[in-house]
């Protein structure tokens, strides 16, 4: 292996961190786990708002970019803002406390909330949640919006594809959609 590529491997498997203190980003992501209901968008304007405003430790590119490439469900975005904080001691710490309220506050107490399923307040709780997970979605398109639609060619682009994923009689796949998107934002820009 030539020292080039070996250079490359090392810098791409990073084993320090950027300075941030990894029982800070732990809180942070626990807060984060713990404040996800509903959907996994309901996390973006809180991570948006901690790794980019509130502690630096990702620029709004990083963020974009972040959530553009990182595959499945959006929590696991978690673990490549760690990476890009952390490296691979990052990655873990992000991980394991974006996941560690879910168990303690769903998974543990399980069988409890199955008892008290039909109870008007716990039914209650779980509208108004899911209400407050609604309005957390909306926040995390509003902040998705910003950064990507930059002027009437993206925009065009954007109420397009919304148009041909609503149109009732032929199913597109989003997959396509997004590539035709990008082909279309790529040959206009």
């Amino acid at each position: 292996m030539s020292p080039t590529a070996l250079l490359a491997t090392v810098k791409g498997l990073a084993l320090s961190g950027s300075g941030a203190s990894l029982g800070a980003m732990g809180v942070f992501f626990a807060k984060a786990g713990a404040l996800t209901f509903g959907s996994g968008l309901a996390i973006v304007p809180f991570l948006h708002q901690g790794l980019v405003d509130d502690h630096h430790w990702l620029t709004d590119v990083d963020a974009v970019a972040m959530g553009l490439i990182s595959p499945g469900p959006v929590v696991l975005m978690a673990t490549f803002a760690g990476y890009l904080v952390w490296g691979i001691a990052g990655a873990v710490v992000a991980t394991i406390a974006v996941f560690l309220p879910v168990y303690f506050f769903v998974v543990a107490p399980g069988r409890l909330f199955r008892r008290y399923e039909e109870h008007p307040r716990l039914k209650g709780f779980v509208k108004g949640a899911t209400a407050a997970a609604a309005g957390a979605i909306a926040g995390a398109a509003i902040v998705i919006a910003q950064q990507t639609i930059t002027g009437p060619t993206s925009a065009a682009i954007g109420l397009v594809a919304l148009g041909v994923l609503l149109q009732p009689l032929r199913k597109v796949p989003e997959p396509a959609v997004v590539a035709v998107a990008a082909c279309a934002g790529l040959l206009l820009h």
